[in-house]
């Protein structure tokens, strides 16, 4: 039977590295958005017994185009097409934990999947003082359809680059949680089913914090606490418990900027962290430190903060500059300004003022990915300053907000090294080995997000700073655009 073996050398202990994957979102973090997606998380840890779900795409930039596709289509569609056979191309992959040997190795199988079979062990051991070896051995059959010395060596490959993601992202997971070392918080997430907030919430449960979701339906289990911002309702004595909340929700942005759509895109924001600061407000007596870590955005400065630099290098915005005064920046405004019960009671108030989230699983990258992998990218404008961020880093930057005292106010929730938009498409033709030379014409943006969407949006200007992040303590995992992009996609490095 095939065998795929991977080693990784991690400087932390053998008992600490081990239970981190006991605890919860471990899958979700070492998944990574350009091999699938977590259906349902184990369902007791690794326990012998356990299942999880993951929807696994097809290997290669065959499997990236049609999962980026099918999500740009998502994105696009004014209705959920979830039921239409082509919304998910994924194949199921149902895991089962079957041995445990606490501190030393743990064991799960392909219950059900698209392999004749599938099982992966793996091993802790002790290395130099302090740090541990973990050694994956993953042995598995292909469909007989399927088998072949050309195909063999296609699952090693796709292995090989998910095995190094896992790599990456479990040292840096780890250096995060040394970092943030402290007694275990109680944090509520809204908007945790969400593409960021699950990042959040995961990486939080490596922590050993516990998680508690903000959920418009009735709690079905002990960590979800209901709220129904609309009707201005929130669960009172279940938020009591947390030390923390952080608060994503809010209607999507990247529809067309038609009225209705901007009442719910304001509405939306305004209400709920309204109800989270007056509630949280209301709880200050009771003498707990509290925090409240609340989305923004980077559109705060508007759509075109450096009109008067005239072709200069300009100045990076700082959180301290003036908010501009288009519609996205009169909603992030207005978003922050809803905070202000919370932060007059005392509770410690982050909002975090986020660029150009990237991630293949969803956001203006998976949109993106379409046309450069069928050979028709290229750049929206060439000058357009786009303050971006990869999603690990902005999962970090808020959890960082959280976990942190010493952080407070407006907080910029970008990369160090903001990109033009022509560097932006070089350098993603660069890791995808395909041209990026066909110049998106503006009438594009303007179908997708009408004339203002497009201006506010696509179009936008906005070299911003993050400074204030960086000097409070934060550590970027990837400070530079192309590492970044290589990670987030699986590719490797240049030479």
């Amino acid at each position: 039977m095939p065998t795929f073996r991977y080693d990784t050398i991690l400087p932390y202990p053998r008992a600490e590295v081990f239970r981190w994957f006991t605890r919860p979102g471990a899958l979700v973090r070492l998944t990574p958005s350009f091999f699938g997606t977590i259906h349902a998380e184990p369902s007791d840890g690794i326990n012998p017994g356990s299942t999880a779900v993951m929807g696994v795409g097809l290997p290669g930039g065959l499997g990236m185009w049609l999962g980026s596709a099918a999500g740009t289509v998502r994105g696009i569609l004014p209705f959920a097409p979830a039921r239409l056979p082509w919304a998910r191309p994924e194949i199921r992959w149902h895991a089962l934990h079957t041995e445990l040997v606490p501190d030393v190795s743990f064991t799960d199988v392909m219950d059900q999947g698209p392999l004749a079979s599938s099982s992966h062990t793996h091993t802790f051991s002790d290395g130099e003082p302090g740090t541990t070896l973990m050694h994956d051995e993953m042995r598995f059959e292909l469909p007989k359809l399927a088998r072949g010395s050309w195909t063999h060596r296609q699952m090693q490959g796709e292995l090989g680059r998910m095995f190094a993601f896992r790599e990456r992202q479990l040292q840096a997971d780890l250096a995060f949680h040394a970092a943030h070392a402290g007694e275990p918080q109680v944090i509520a997430v809204s908007g945790a089913s969400g593409l960021l907030g699950r990042q959040i919430c995961a990486l939080l449960g490596g922590g050993g914090h516990t998680v508690l979701k903000l959920v418009r339906h009735a709690p079905r289990a002990n960590d979800e606490i209901f709220w129904d911002p609309d009707a201005g309702v929130i669960d009172s004595a279940a938020l009591a418990r947390c030390h923390a909340v952080i608060h994503l929700a809010g209607h999507p942005i990247g529809g067309r900027f038609t009225e209705a759509n901007k009442g719910a895109i304001h509405q939306s924001r305004v209400r709920g962290t309204g109800l989270l600061a007056k509630t949280l407000a209301s709880l200050a007596s009771d003498g707990v430190a509290r925090t409240l870590v609340s989305g923004s955005a980077v559109g705060y400065y508007g759509a075109d903060p450096h009109a008067s630099t005239e072709g200069r290098l300009p100045a990076a915005l700082v959180e301290s500059d003036p908010a501009g005064s288009d519609f996205l920046a009169k909603v992030c405004q207005d978003w922050e300004a809803a905070c202000a019960p919370a932060a007059e009671a005392g509770v410690r108030v982050v909002n975090v003022r986020t660029g150009i989230a990237l991630s293949a699983g969803g956001g203006v990258l998976q949109r993106l990915l379409p046309l450069y992998l069928a050979g028709v990218g290229g750049p929206l404008g060439e000058k357009q300053w786009q303050s971006w961020v990869g999603i690990d880093d902005i999962t970090g930057i808020f959890a960082h907000a959280a976990l942190s005292p010493e952080v407070n106010g407006p907080v910029n929730g970008v990369a160090p090294h903001p990109v033009t938009a022509g560097e932006f498409a070089r350098i993603l033709g660069r890791v995808l080995h395909r041209p990026a030379a066909l110049t998106v014409p503006s009438i594009g943006p303007k179908l997708l997000l009408g004339t203002q969407g497009a201006a506010e949006l696509a179009l936008a200007s906005q070299r911003v700073s993050a400074k204030k992040i960086q000097d409070s303590g934060y550590e970027f995992r990837h400070t530079d655009l192309e590492s970044a992009l290589r990670h987030i996609l699986g590719a490797k490095e240049s030479h």
